[in-house]
Order: structure tokens, then sequence, then C-alpha cells
């Protein structure tokens, strides 16, 4: 990818290059021109989580989608899957994410989706950054004449809610099972409860009152803490955490245990393989996955392929090798017989078709998985050689790979979106993993660190 693009979008402190005004301006610019063939009119819809820097991007892409001849379609605060569907609704010819999925309010992003809700691929993304660093904009700008106009969509949440409503099961019902919902102060803080609720659900909402600066803030589905207490004190059946943007579930069951993203990922390949609906019999997860979920994967009977870290890489792979089924440990799960990228509610409903289908606790179909002891550390670094130049990172590896033998495993890459290289070691304890993850992590710092 370029410098704006990461694995995920364009991501970074808000106000802040590449997150400030004038570079969403060039960003509407940029994938307007992209998009125009001939005279055909370019709408593009745009939505937001609850960040306070949201509006602020969102008319500054705006302007620039109108300054180009563009229609921009803005639709408010809504999850990112719900942006992907109203692509589709509305026949957009692109949708646009203004969130920072599951990082702290200071940040926020941009993301990209076709027409057709799936994101844009990497070289559709380079074409885009091309336009914005290459010195070709404005380029073909029209007149006062030409300039477009905000077209209003109206309805967009309703739409949205009734879609993922349509992906429960048939011969299922979640009426009268007790739930409790982390909304982590984000962008399913309205739709979450609505869809739950007409279910017939009973519900209780926690950390659902964003400000603008509590979006991800000690909740959600990288802070589970007040969820497992919750669940436990009110005897709930589970409970469901999302991140800020809406693409991400983490559950906790009934007992007040995390259940985390692997463990959804094979509640729902189960589920599928047992319906005869898991396509080619295969799932595909990312490389951080647990070594849980390849031995799980084994003794059901069900394939596994390794994508690269990221549910978009994930999203690639699922299509080139003809699976419906896919996600990452985070918390994206794909299920693409419902939807064109990771929804966190259309993935809540169908963890609990499979509790009421099998007549089972989500502590009970958790246990098809045995989740090894994981540790992983994140080091901030200065620079990003290639990890195979850097000797004293290679040697660490190297010795800690020997170490454990077929009883763990040792994953150091960098991460897309922010400069820190993540260190992650599996083992056959907590112990060991935390103690050879941090001498890893020690070498990183002394040979990449921030000075």
């Amino acid at each position: 990818m370029g410098r704006l693009f990461g694995t995920d979008g364009i991501r970074g402190e808000a106000n802040r290059y590449p997150l400030d005004g004038p570079t969403a301006f060039s960003m509407g610019q940029a994938i307007t021109r992209f998009l125009k063939k001939g005279n055909k009119e370019i709408r593009i819809i745009i939505g937001r989580d609850t960040r306070i820097t949201g509006e602020m991007l969102q008319h500054s892409l705006e302007s620039g989608i109108m300054s180009m001849g563009g229609t921009p379609c803005p639709v408010g605060v809504l999850p990112t899957p719900g942006i992907a569907y109203m692509a589709r609704v509305v026949k957009a010819d692109a949708g646009i994410v203004i969130s920072a999925s599951h990082n702290p309010y200071q940040d926020n992003g941009i993301k990209l989706f076709s027409g057709s809700g799936l994101k844009m691929t990497d070289s559709e993304e380079e074409s885009i950054e091309d336009l914005i660093l290459g010195g070709r904009l404005p380029e073909e700008a029209p007149l006062s004449s030409g300039v477009g106009q905000v077209e209003k969509v109206d309805g967009v949440m309703e739409q949205y809610v009734s879609f993922v409503a349509r992906t429960m099961p048939d011969d299922v019902s979640i009426k009268g099972m007790k739930i409790i919902v982390d909304t982590a102060n984000g962008a399913t803080s309205d739709a979450a409860p609505l869809l739950f609720s007409r279910l017939g659900a009973h519900v209780e909402v926690i950390h659902n009152a964003p400000d603008g600066m509590n979006i991800n803030r000690n909740c959600g589905s990288q802070h589970t803490r007040d969820l497992q207490k919750r669940v436990v004190e009110t005897g709930a059946q589970l409970g469901v955490a999302f991140d800020g943007d809406g693409d991400r579930l983490i559950a906790v069951d009934e007992k007040g245990k995390e259940i985390t993203g692997d463990q959804i990922l094979l509640i729902c390949a189960a589920a599928l393989k047992e319906q005869e609906r898991l396509k080619n019999n295969l799932i595909v997860s990312s490389v951080m996955s647990n070594i849980g979920l390849t031995m799980a994967c084994k003794k059901l009977g069900i394939e596994r392929h390794a994508s690269r870290v990221g549910d978009r890489q994930i999203l690639k792979d699922m299509l080139r090798l003809g699976a419906v089924a896919g996600g990452e440990e985070s918390g994206h799960i794909i299920l693409l017989d419902h939807h064109t990228t990771s929804d966190g509610m259309i993935t809540a409903l169908q963890v609990m078709a499979a509790m009421i289908r099998k007549g089972k606790s989500l502590s009970e179909l958790a246990a098809l998985m045995d989740v090894y002891p994981q540790n992983l550390i994140n080091v901030p670094v200065g620079r990003k050689p290639a990890l195979s130049t850097v000797p004293l990172v290679q040697d660490a590896i190297s010795a800690t790979e020997k170490e454990l033998g077929s009883e763990g495993r040792v994953l150091v890459r960098y991460s897309g979106t922010q400069n820190v290289c993540r260190v992650m070691v599996e083992g056959p304890s907590v112990e060991v993993t935390e103690r050879y993850c941090r001498l890893i992590a020690e070498q990183v710092t002394a040979a990449l660190g921030e000075p």
C-alpha cells in the first residue's frame, strides 16, 4: 500500500495530516474523479461513527465530492456494515465510512466501499491515492453550474436494522432471551438496542451514551470487564460487545467469560457445516488466529486457510477460495451468505441462533475450541524495516520457536495502521508465553524503538 492507505483505509490522529480537512477534501475530489465515467452522475454515500471529529471530516469530504460535480449522500451515524449495505440499496457508486474503528476518540479514519458493498481493492485505493499525492487535483473540475449538491437519504437506520433482522433464521426466535449489549458509545448505540428489542429479547444496554469523546473508552469489544460483570449480576444468557463502528463482535458467556472472535467464527462455521451450508467445507482466518482454532477445525473436519491480517485480506481470500465464513480473533466475522462485510450485529444473531438450535449455553458452544494461552505486546517503533533484516529480532524469534517446538508459535509483524510492532506468542502456559513474548519485545525495542 502507499503513503495514505493502510490495512484498512486511512487512519490517524484527527485534525492532523492525513486526517485533516484539506486531505479529506482532496479525498472527496479524488474518489469522484476516479469514479467519473463520461457524463454519469456520481453518487457517494457517507456515514460516520460518533467521534467528535466525524462531522468535520464529513463536510470536507462532501465539499470535495461536490467540487468535482459529484453528489454526496450523507446518512449520519451508522455502523460501517450499514453504510456498505446502504451503498447497495441506494445504488451509489461508492460508500465512505468515517471511523477509526476500535481506536480512541482522538483518532479517526476513512474507509472506502464500492457500490457493491465490498471494500475497495488495493489497486483502486492506490489509484485514488495517486490522484491525491500526484498533484493531479483538481482535474477537470466543473464550472459553477456543474457543481454537485447534497442528497439526503432518509430512513437509513430503519432500513439497515430491518436488513439485519432478516438474517435471523426463520426457524428460531430470540424472544425472551436475556442479553446485555455494550455498544461502545459508538455507531451501534441506537441500532443494536432497536434490533434486539424488535426481535423480542429482554435487552439491557450499557455504554450507549456517546458524547463524541467516550467512544471505546473502557468499553466495547476491546474492554469487556463491565459487560462480564453485568452478565453475571443479571443472570443474562450472554453479553455482546461491539466496537466503535459496529463491524466487530466479542461475546461474553453466561458465566462472564469472554468468548474470542476465533471461538465465534468456529461456532458459526460448525452451525453452517451442520446445515450443509459451509461452502467448500472451508473457513478463512488470519495468521493471528489462535492455534486452538486450527486444532478444533481438524476435530470437526473443517478446512482452514490462514490469511494475511485484516478483514479485507480475509475477504479477498474468501472470494478467491469460495468460502462463506471467515474472520479474525479480534471479532471481525464475515458471513457472505448474509453480508458483503463483517457485521457485529449479524454475527450476534447467528451465535444466538446456534445456541437455540443446539439447546446449549454459549459456554458449551465455545468449548468446541481450546484457547491456547496467548500474549501480545504492541511495541512502539521509530522505523519499519523488513523484520527479516533485523538480526536482533530474528535471533530472538528463532530461539523462541526452537524452545516452544510444536507446543506453540510466534508471530511478529508491524501494524498496518499504527507505528507499532506486534509481538505475539502462544504456548503451553501463561507463564511461558509471557516470558518469551517479553524477551522478543525487548529485542524489538532495542533494535527499532523510538529514539
